[in-house]
């Protein structure tokens, strides 16, 4: 169960909800913050994935309300021990969500350990959050076999997209493997989904429940010949 100070901090964060001056807002399930993410996957020689690395660049309105939440001394600028406060809140926020990642082998989920860092910091006054992390268990590529990695939010708060393919980044594909970028068509996805989507888009909690957005999601997949 979310604790009253977690909701809080999720408030803030916009997972839940708007923050709108000194008000907290409820909102519709449609994002109203948005991030340009990029993503490097690292492979190791044997051909398995060794991490992954996240960079999210979040728009300019959230980054203000982010600063002004925790400039605790009013100099428009954070410091160190106020930066990792904002580390430390966001970490705490979105790891129940699982980092909104979304890692699949032949549509299964994939379980991923909890990045040992989380970094969080606002050059010119930009929020950009950092961090790695690696499968729980051995994930490694093979042939016939398709793994996929992505991020979203599963609330529909949070709108985190890669603007260009060339932001979908794998260093050391293994021969006889290649990856493609996959941006969902949403007609498309309603329709291959109807079934389990039927339901969710008329409940806000079964959406959060089944994390119907993950179906929208901009994805890599490597595949192995």
């Amino acid at each position: 169960m979310t604790s009253s100070k977690n909701k809080s901090l999720l408030n803030v964060l916009g997972l839940t909800c708007l923050m709108t001056g000194l008000g907290v807002v409820a909102a519709s399930a449609h994002p109203h913050v948005f991030a340009e993410a990029r993503l490097e996957i690292t492979i190791t020689p044997d051909g398995s994935v060794e991490k992954l690395a996240h960079v999210w660049r979040f728009d300019d309105l959230f980054s203000s309300t982010v600063l002004m939440e925790f400039d605790k001394k009013g100099t428009l600028k954070l410091d160190s021990a106020e930066l990792n406060e904002l580390s430390t809140t966001i970490d705490t926020s979105i790891a129940e969500y699982k980092y909104f990642q979304t890692v699949t082998q032949d549509g299964k989920d994939i379980a991923m350990n909890k990045p040992e860092h989380l970094i969080a910091d606002l050059p010119d006054n930009q929020l950009i959050v950092l961090f790695e992390s690696k499968p729980e268990k051995p994930l490694k590529l093979e042939p016939g076999h398709k793994v996929s990695f992505g991020v979203y939010d599963p609330t529909f708060y949070t709108a985190i997209d890669y603007l260009k393919d060339e932001d979908l980044v794998v260093k050391g594909m293994p021969s006889g493997c290649s990856s493609a970028v996959v941006r969902p068509d949403p007609d498309e996805a309603l329709a291959q989904n109807q079934q389990s989507l039927t339901q969710a888009f008329f409940d806000e909690a079964a959406a959060m429940t089944n994390d119907v957005s993950k179906f929208f999601a901009t994805r890599i997949e490597i595949t192995c010949k």
